[in-house]
């Protein structure tokens, strides 16, 4: 096919006139901008109307060229567009994450509020330690703390968190101490009932809920009865908080206080003895009354002489 016959021949037409249309419009501003050089001729008034006709004839041929810069704008805004939506995506998530650790610095800040807040009655020295390592398996559940010897920790000592009692030390070192929980197999504590002030002891089995063992008062135990440390034994003090007791269908067990929380914030009560609490003097036997008195001493029983051998005894009256 050759080019005569092709496609473009029917825009041949078209394209001439708007050639024609651009060389006459291209005579006409050159012919205004050669009246307008020769200023204070006669043909001034010839002259502003070939500016009037040059700025018309202007506007409509800059008008595709403002068209396209519009348009060389609007995309480049579009695509900045995008960019700077990237960029807020990026703050955004960057933001999400400090709003998480300021919540979670908030939270922490407030449990250890909590913890600091633990008071004894009298007051006991603690001191505050983290969790480092769970020492959990199905016969064991301890913790290693990062506090030892150096201050002032020793085995018996009890944790507690900011809702109650965790365990207490089984063994220390100079800057680590193990804390065996209330549910490890091997945790015996004596406790109390709050409201009758009944015994038991409070034995872990690995499950979450420690049994009630050797249950000894004189009211039965209700569902929703505090649990507290008897102090009996003289390892752990008295009233420290345990839990509240529930029915189960081996019998009576306790719902721990510090399932409410999280255990990786401690208090280690850095309790001794009883000396203590009520101080070391009035652990001292009283003075007893003396064990001699102004009475006479009683006579000592009279004894018979030995009859003479071969004698035969005296028989008795009749």
């Amino acid at each position: 096919m050759s080019l005569r016959d092709g496609p473009l021949n029917e825009l041949r037409p078209p394209l001439a006139w708007l050639a024609v249309a651009a060389l006459v419009l291209a005579g006409i501003v050159s012919l205004a901008l050669f009246v307008n050089d020769h200023r204070g001729s006669p043909l001034d008034d010839i002259r502003g109307r070939f500016d009037s006709v040059a700025g018309v004839a202007g506007g409509v041929m800059s008008a595709p060229v403002h068209w396209v810069a519009d348009g060389a704008a609007a995309v480049g805004a579009y695509v900045d567009a995008g960019g700077q939506n990237r960029r807020l995506r990026t703050q955004l998530a960057q933001a999400r994450r400090l709003e998480a650790e300021v919540e979670a610095l908030r939270e922490e800040n407030g449990r250890l509020r909590a913890i600091l807040g633990v008071k004894t009655d009298p007051p006991l020295p603690m001191v505050g330690a983290r969790t480092v390592l769970d020492a959990r398996g199905p016969f064991a559940d301890t913790r290693l703390a990062d506090v030892g010897s150096d201050q002032g920790v020793i085995e018996g000592n009890p944790a507690l968190n900011d809702n109650g009692l965790v365990g207490r030390v089984i063994a220390v070192s100079r800057q680590v101490s193990r804390i065996m929980l209330l549910t490890d197999i091997e945790s015996r504590i004596p406790v109390l009932i709050a409201r009758t002030n009944g015994r038991a002891i409070l034995t872990g089995d690995g499950g979450p809920a420690p049994r009630l063992d050797y249950l000894r008062t004189h009211d039965p135990v209700r569902p929703g009865d505090r649990i507290l440390t008897s102090g009996d034994g003289g390892v752990i003090p008295r009233g420290l908080p345990v839990g509240v007791a529930v029915q189960a269908k081996d019998g009576w067990r306790v719902a721990l206080d510090t399932d409410a929380g999280s255990i990786d914030l401690l208090r280690i009560l850095l309790f001794k003895d009883f000396s203590q609490l009520v101080g070391a003097n009035a652990l001292q036997p009283g003075v007893l009354p003396p064990t001699t008195t102004d009475a006479p001493a009683p006579a000592p029983p009279a004894t018979q002489p030995a009859a003479p051998s071969g004698a035969a005894p005296a028989s008795k009256a009749k």
